[in-house]
This record gives C-alpha cells, structure tokens and sequence, in this order.
C-alpha cells in the first residue's frame, strides 16, 4: 500500500490528539503520575489480549534477542524517560511552551537516524518538514503563556532541559524502536515489548518508592477516572503507538516523526467542533502551512 508509513503516522497524530484529552479529564482527578503509570498498564492489559487473538500467544516469545534489546530500550527510552520529562515539563512550563519545545522531536530523530542508521532525506523532503514544524510552531506560538511568567530564571532554564529531554526521549524511542522493527516484523509484537517494558520499569519504582497503594487509592476514590483512562489508554497508547510503529517500518524515521508532531493541530478542530472554541486567523494559518508541508511530503 503506498504512503502506509505517512498514512499510519497521520493517524498517530490523530489518536493523540483525542487520547490526551481524556487522559486530561482523568489526571484532573488523580493526577499526572497516577495517569502515566495506569496508562501502561491499562494498554498492556489490551495488548495482551489482541497479540493472543491476532499472533497466536499473549508475548511475542519467539523474537529474536536484538529486537528484544532495541524495543526495550527504545520503550525505556520513550515511555519512561522521554515521558516523565514530558509530564514535568508539562507541570514546569505548561502544554503550549513544552510543545514548543517537545517540535524539536523531528530534528533531533532526523539528526539520529542520519548518525546510526544512514538514513538520507531528499531536499524536497527536508523541505516539506521544515514546512510542516513552521506551521505547527506557529499555532503554538498562538498565545503567550502565563505560567511562563510566574517563573524564576532556574525554574524557566528546569523546564526548558526537561523539554529537551523529553523531545530527545521521543527521538531515541523512534529510533532504536525502528531498529528493532526490520524486516516484517508484526507491529504489534514491537509495541508489546516497548509497552510492556515501560510498564514494568515504572511499576518497579513505585513499588520502590511506595507508591502502589496510594496508585490504587486515587482511582479507587475516583471511579470516574477508570472510565477516562480506560478509552485514552486504548487510543494512545494502543491505537496511536501501533500506528508510530507501522509507520517507522514503513518510512523515514524524520518524515514519520513529522508527521507524528501534528497533534497541535488536529486539536484545533477538535476544539471548534467539541468544545466550541473559535479558531483565530493565526490557528487557520499555521493548519494551512502544516498542511502545505504534509502535502509537500506525500507528493515526493
């Protein structure tokens, strides 16, 4: 199928733009650190249950030791590095600022891939790109953002570093995830692993740190959570991470990353069609130049 590899990145945007809504809905009851651990679980929970039915065994016990490696990696990579750092920046800066930063992600996965992998782009590519990450900078540029001001110097330079980190995160997990993805290697039998071994680094430490009890308790007390979790985890994590990985099998990691960083725009309909915000001449523009550089992309 041509452009599967684009085709499946677009629709990673997609899911994520839905997913973290429900994901915001459940951590305004129980908080970003109990949202982040019971995501992974909740997916695994999935995961579990559609590799038994698609693949035939509920792990994929018969991949080959490397792809065990890089998927691992690339899953503490993404989900327990990259995405702690993304939370906290989130808290530190707020969501417009972090994903200014967070656009770095292409860059830094283009920078990878180039380093490790060999991977080349066209100029045409590199172009539409640049294109893409103007527009999506632009709509976040939309509004200054208040949390910015409030902040010290040290506390500003914390969440700047951890925007970084976790656009690096984002980058590396892309990368070593699409080592481990060579050849036909089913998918779902990848984000197993990375899923599976985020989960189980970050259930360690709240074991660790005492955690677990307190984990449950929040959602226990907060029954409505369960049910916004239970949709986001399926969307994200499930729906919108196997989508990441079809499309780094199927395409350059920069394009795919690309592609994947258009979650900011996709949320401007949704804002305008679910929660009746109106969308401003700035928004509609920098849709219209993310949306010139998307074509740029498939037109190669």
């Amino acid at each position: 199928m041509p452009f599967i590899g684009e085709l499946a990145a677009i629709g990673t945007s997609i899911m994520f733009s839905i997913g973290p809504i429900y994901f915001t809905l459940a951590g305004k009851l129980v908080g970003s650190v109990v949202v982040n651990r019971t995501r992974l679980l909740i997916a695994l929970g999935y995961l579990f249950v559609l590799h038994w039915i698609f693949i035939g065994t509920p792990l994929p016990v018969e991949a080959a030791a490397d792809r065990w490696f890089w998927l691992s990696l690339s899953g503490i990579i993404g989900f327990v590095i990259g995405d702690a750092a993304l939370f906290q920046a989130f808290l530190v800066l707020g969501t417009r600022l972090t994903m200014l930063i967070f656009a770095l992600n292409p860059i830094i996965a283009t920078f990878l891939a180039w380093m490790f992998m060999e991977e080349n782009l066209s100029g045409i590519q590199l172009l539409g790109m640049a294109i893409t990450l103007i527009g999506v900078t632009w709509v976040l540029f939309e509004r200054n953002n208040p949390t910015q001001q409030s902040l010290s110097s040290k506390e500003y330079a914390l969440g700047i570093l951890l925007g970084v980190v976790a656009a690096a995160g984002q980058a590396g997990g892309s990368v070593t995830a699409k080592l481990g993805l060579y050849g036909d290697f089913p998918p779902l039998s990848g984000q197993i692993i990375r899923v599976g071994t985020g989960a189980v680094i970050m259930w360690i430490l709240a074991v660790f740190s005492r955690k677990v009890r307190e984990n449950f308790s929040a959602i226990k007390q907060e029954p409505k959570s369960i049910q916004y979790l239970l949709l986001a985890s399926f969307l994200g994590p499930v729906i919108g991470v196997f989508f990441s990985l079809v499309a780094l099998q199927n395409s350059e990691v920069g394009i795919a990353s690309t592609l994947m960083s258009l979650p900011p725009v996709f949320l401007i309909p949704i804002g305008f069609f679910f929660f009746k915000e109106k969308i401003s001449w700035r928004a509609a523009v920098g849709t219209l130049i993310a949306i010139l550089g998307v074509a740029i992309i498939f037109l190669v």
